[in-house]
């Protein structure tokens, strides 16, 4: 796996800096466009798009602070592409009265306080992941790297993939039907 950090020569962090980031996307995607080394061709063009292509997966990852996430635990060891994982029951316990409200929407779609609890329910959720993910990061950026603080990591990527997915659902009644 290409260590993208190694490539724009910045430390392992889940929030690498931005400006950072993109002056080195732009160093890199001069020094490697395809176009510089057309017409050596051969070896040296396939190079070429190789790195150009690692480039741009490298920027597309580190600007993105889930992207991130998923790549460092990756990094690591400690996230499989495709994975399939159990999320604690409480977690799921306190999200059934989210998507219980959602499924009241969605039968009743004229009921906006129905949608504005679950839309209420849902950011307090997102804050309480956001609040308890930056005291785990900061652990990790402060080098507490150990796979133990990575699965706590894990489960917090996990949980907001959750949390996206009921955003999504709600979303998708964001203009309240007449």
């Amino acid at each position: 796996m290409a260590n993208y950090f190694e490539l724009y020569q910045l430390p392992v962090t889940f929030y690498p800096d931005p400006v950072l980031v993109k002056g080195k996307f732009y160093e890199l995607s001069r020094q490697y466009h395809p176009d510089r080394f057309a017409q050596t061709g051969g070896e040296e063009l396939a190079n070429a798009v190789r790195m150009a292509a690692m480039n741009n997966d490298a920027y597309k990852t580190l600007r993105n602070p889930d992207a991130t996430m998923a790549y460092i635990l990756k990094l690591n060891s400690v996230l499989e592409d495709e994975e399939k994982y159990n999320l604690p029951p409480a977690f799921l316990m306190e999200m059934m009265d989210i998507n219980e409200a959602i499924s009241d929407y969605e039968a009743m779609p004229g009921n906006e306080d129905v949608r504005q609890m679950a839309v209420n329910s849902l950011n307090e959720q997102l804050e309480l992941w956001d609040d308890a993910t930056k005291l785990l990061v900061q652990r990790y950026d402060n080098g507490q790297t150990g796979e133990a603080l990575l699965l706590q990591i894990k489960d917090q990527y996990f949980r907001k993939k959750y949390l996206l997915r009921i955003k999504e659902r709600i979303d998708k009644f964001a203009t309240p039907q007449k």
